[in-house]
């Protein structure tokens, strides 16, 4: 997986702003872009940097034009307390990453609550960013790799490690695993 640089998620976290202001979904963007909404996720998630091309016509689904989205300046959350329903759903599948705020521009910080159900994992290919992320396993058990080192960890147990190193997360046991985790800078 390419790692996200800052360029990137900067334009992903400005479309993202204004599309929610637009009052849109990613698929109604979409649809109305004729853009696929996997492509959208991938902009709006620092993982992908569309072409001009297919910028100009997601742009035409808010509507605004590119002078104005480059313009427009993100505003940093105020918000200090998040309800549990609240959280920002990122993940999908078996694995749920709730993200603690919906707008992590200009914070130093990620965290998450993530719930891996029986046999989720982040993927079989190991993956890097640039961060650190540490982490506490609430409930269940989980095999974290980073690099050539493996470790099943269960409630209490904690990992902290550089981001940049390949890594994965495989829930293992008879329970869905929980995890509180942290990642700096929000490079995930």
């Amino acid at each position: 997986m390419k790692n996200a640089n800052q360029d990137d998620l900067t334009l992903g976290l400005r479309l993202r702003a204004l599309r929610e202001r637009a009052g849109l979904s990613q698929r109604a963007l979409a649809k109305k872009s004729d853009v696929p909404n996997s492509t959208i996720s991938l902009i709006e998630s620092g993982k992908m940097n569309p072409s001009v091309g297919a910028l100009r016509r997601i742009l035409q689904g808010i509507p605004i034009g590119m002078s104005d989205f480059f313009s427009f300046e993100i505003e940093a959350e105020q918000t200090v307390f998040y309800a549990a329903e609240d959280l920002t759903e990122i993940g999908k599948g078996g694995l749920s990453l709730r993200q603690v705020g919906s707008n992590l521009h200009g914070r130093a910080m990620m965290i998450l609550q993530e719930t891996y159900d029986l046999g989720a994992d982040t993927g079989r290919v190991m993956y890097g960013h640039e961060a650190e992320e540490g982490g506490v396993v609430i409930s269940g058990r989980v095999e974290v790799t980073v690099g050539d080192q493996r470790k099943v960890l269960g409630p209490g147990d904690a990992y902290y490690f550089d981001s940049r190193t390949p890594h994965r997360f495989r829930q293992v046991g008879p329970e869905k695993c929980r995890i509180v985790s942290a990642c700096t800078p929000p490079t995930f």
